[in-house]
C-alpha cells in the first residue's frame, strides 16, 4: 500500500495554498495537486484590493503565495489534472489523469473557477490585453477608455457599475431581447451612466479585433441580422464561470446547489463526506474574492486538523 497522507489538497489558487500553509502547520503530512498556481488570480492584470499590496499584478501575487508556501515542508505535485476522487472506508483516493494514485485520510476541494468563455475568434488572443473575465480586479485600468460588456444578467451589470467611475463609455451586449439582471443593478446603471451607457440587446459578439490590442468588437443584430462593430479599447465578458468540479460529478460524496457549486457547512467549509472538504470559489460560499478565498483555505485547513484529530 502507498504512503497515506493526513490531507491531499486539490487546487493551487488562494484557497488551496491558504489551507496548504494552515495545515502545515499544524504539522499534517500534505499533498498539494495542482494543474498550476496561475488560476484566475494569476491571470488578472492589476490587484489593489488584497490587504498588504495596494497594487501587484496577479501572476506577481500569485508568485508571493507560492513562495510562501514553499518555506513549508509540503509535498507538491503539479501539472496535472484530478481525474477521480473516491472515498474507500476512512481513506480518499485521488486518481490523475496520469493514472497515478494518491491517499489521504482528509481532503481538501480548492480548484476554484474557469471562466465561461466566448469561444470566439480573438478572445484568447487578446485575454489581458484588453479582454478581462474579472471588473472588479481590471477596471481602474481602462480609466478614459471605451468598453464592451458581454452580458446583460447581474454579473454583467455589475460589471458595469465597476466600470462607471472609470470608462467615458460602456456598451452593455445582452443576446436575448430581455435583460435579466435585478432591476435595483439596472436602475443604478440608467441613473449614474446616463449618457455614457448604451444597451444592446439581441446582439451575439462574433470577434474581437486589434493589433497589440483591444479595438474591436464586432457583433450580429440578431434582429435583423446585420452586423455592428463597436470601437472599444476594453472587453469584459461576463457570461458566467464554471466551477472546475468535473472530478467530483459522478462521485457520490458532495452536494451540488444549482450553479454546479459545492455546498458546504459555512462554519467549517464540511462537506457532506465526513473527512472532505472545500474552500473558495468552487463552494456556495456567496463572494468570490481572493481574500474571502484565502479565508475559506484557512477554515478548512483548520477543520480538517480538527477531523483527523479526532478520527
Amino acid at each position: 500500500m502507498t504512503d497515506i497522507y493526513d490531507l491531499i489538497i486539490i487546487g493551487g489558487g488562494p484557497a488551496g495554498i491558504a489551507a496548504g500553509i494552515y495545515g502545515a502547520r499544524k504539522a499534517l503530512k500534505i499533498l498539494l495537486l495542482t494543474k498550476d498556481f496561475i488560476g484566475q488570480t494569476g491571470k488578472t492584470a492589476l490587484v489593489d484590493n488584497y490587504p498588504g499590496f495596494p497594487e501587484i499584478s496577479g501572476l506577481e501575487l500569485m508568485g508571493k503565495f507560492k513562495e510562501h508556501l514553499k518555506k513549508f515542508e509540503i509535498e507538491i505535485k503539479e501539472g496535472e489534472y484530478v481525474k477521480s476522487l473516491t472515498k474507500k472506508e476512512n481513506f480518499f483516493e485521488a486518481v490523475l489523469d496520469s493514472g497515478e494514485q494518491f491517499s489521504a485520510k482528509a481532503v481538501i476541494v480548492a480548484g476554484g473557477r474557469k471562466p465561461r468563455f466566448l469561444n470566439i475568434p480573438g478572445e484568447a488572443e487578446f485575454s489581458g490585453r484588453g479582454v478581462s473575465y474579472c471588473s472588479i480586479c481590471d477596471a481602474p485600468l481602462f480609466r478614459g477608455k471605451a468598453v464592451a460588456v458581454v452580458g446583460g444578467g447581474n454579473a454583467g451589470f455589475e460589471a458595469a457599475i465597476d466600470l462607471l467611475p472609470f470608462a467615458v463609455k460602456i456598451y452593455i451586449l445582452e443576446i436575448s431581447d430581455k435583460l435579466i439582471a435585478d432591476e435595483v443593478s439596472q436602475e443604478k446603471v440608467k441613473k449614474d451612466g446616463a449618457g455614457r451607457v448604451e444597451i444592446i440587446r439581441q446582439a451575439k459578439a462574433l470577434e474581437i479585433k486589434g493589433k497589440n490590442f483591444v479595438e474591436e468588437l464586432v457583433y450580429q443584430d440578431l434582429a435583423s441580422g446585420q452586423a455592428g462593430e463597436l470601437a472599444v479599447q476594453g472587453i469584459f465578458i461576463q457570461v458566467g464561470s464554471l466551477p472546475t468540479v468535473g472530478f467530483l460529478k459522478d462521485s457520490g460524496l458532495v452536494e451540488f446547489n444549482q450553479f454546479g457549486e459545492i455546498v458546504v457547512d459555512p462554519k467549517t467549509g464540511a462537506t457532506q463526506a465526513p473527512g472532505l472538504f472545500a474552500a473558495g470559489d468552487v463552494t456556495d460560499v456567496k463572494y468570490k474574492q481572493i481574500g474571502v478565498a484565502v479565508g475559506e483555505g484557512i477554515k478548512a485547513a483548520l477543520s480538517a486538523h480538527e477531523y483527523l484529530r479526532k478520527m
